[in-house]
């Protein structure tokens, strides 16, 4: 079975409900992965509208290359390029964002690409495996301090220090190349292991994170989304950890708090400056039905906010 036919996407409905689809609007996917956001999207659009989507992965681009849609157009690039290639296409303002974070299931199942501690693969974690280095090349030459840094701060691991202890004293006797020898090394420096969780789950979260930018990314982006969503235009944001939805999170309501004044200044209601979005509906997670068909969907947190200004 192809990895397409094995992708499922994660809130489907309720991301592409979420983003109150107009028949002639401007419509970006900055994370495409296998299409199903996109592919729905469309479905609303009609022949004036128009989705623009974006991927890292060459596997995602060539899939997207194979659509035959004159309303649609795939960019091979993360979307933290957002402006510059909205700039090139002569595309100012949309109507909507969707940005679906993390890694896809393909991606997961893909033991080459080396982003699972499920297979023994060559240990890589790119989702653009056209540039930057793997995570073998960066574990052979990183600082330990900066290595346990990494591990703690975006893997949230208590063990991050003997991890990183680990792994140096290891590739002083041979590289690490492959996913196994990292999971047997974060096995041997974890001493309590979360119930269910592989005690490499955390580091190998980590190591992604890092090389690829993510969270970087992720705050790079969302002023720049602000900026281009027309007034009424809909930010939709799923995110499948802490770390990421913390971001979106605090992002989302400092854009609806607006500029805070000091506290007792003596101004009008109607003078207090309004923020540039709107919070819309609290947080959405899948149903219990999404779940059992799809287990990999009950860390998503959707949230939802729409531009409100002028400006």
């Amino acid at each position: 079975m192809s990895n397409e036919l094995l992708h499922t996407t994660v809130l489907l409905n309720e991301a592409v409900d979420a983003l109150a689809i107009k028949t002639d609007g401007i419509y970006i996917d900055g994370t495409f992965g296998r299409g199903g956001h996109s592919a729905l999207i469309l479905k609303h659009l009609g022949a004036q509208g128009k989705l623009i989507a974006f991927d890292k992965d060459q596997t995602a681009i060539k899939v997207g290359q194979q659509w035959a849609d004159a309303r649609f157009q795939i960019v091979h690039s993360g979307f933290k390029d957002m402006a510059t290639v909205l700039a090139r296409l002569g595309v100012d303002k949309v109507d909507g964002i969707l940005l679906d974070l993390g890694v896809s299931s393909p991606q997961l199942d893909e033991a080459s690409r080396g982003f699972s501690f499920r297979f023994d693969a060559p240990l890589d974690m790119r989702m653009d495996v056209s540039r930057g280095p793997t995570a073998a090349e960066w574990l052979a030459t990183v600082e330990e301090s900066f290595l346990a840094e990494v591990i703690r701060d975006y893997g949230e691991e208590r063990f991050a220090k003997q991890i990183a202890r680990a792994v140096v004293a290891a590739r002083a006797v041979g590289p690490i190349n492959t996913t196994r020898q990292l999971v047997e090394l974060a096995g041997q420096a974890v001493r309590t292991r979360e119930a269910g969780q592989n005690p490499a789950t955390r580091t190998f979260q980590a190591i992604r994170i890092y090389l690829n930018q993510e969270l970087e990314e992720l705050e790079r982006v969302l002023p720049e989304c602000v900026t281009h969503l027309k007034t009424g235009g809909r930010l939709v944001v799923i995110s499948f950890h802490s770390l990421e939805d913390r971001i979106v999170k605090r992002f989302m309501r400092d854009m609806a708090e607006g500029d805070k004044l000091p506290r007792n200044v003596p101004i009008r209601a109607s003078e207090v400056p309004l923020g540039r979005m709107i919070l819309v509906g609290k947080a959405v997670k899948a149903g219990a039905q999404e779940l059992q068909v799809n287990p990999r969907a009950r860390s998503a947190v959707m949230r939802i906010a729409e531009r409100s200004d002028e400006t």
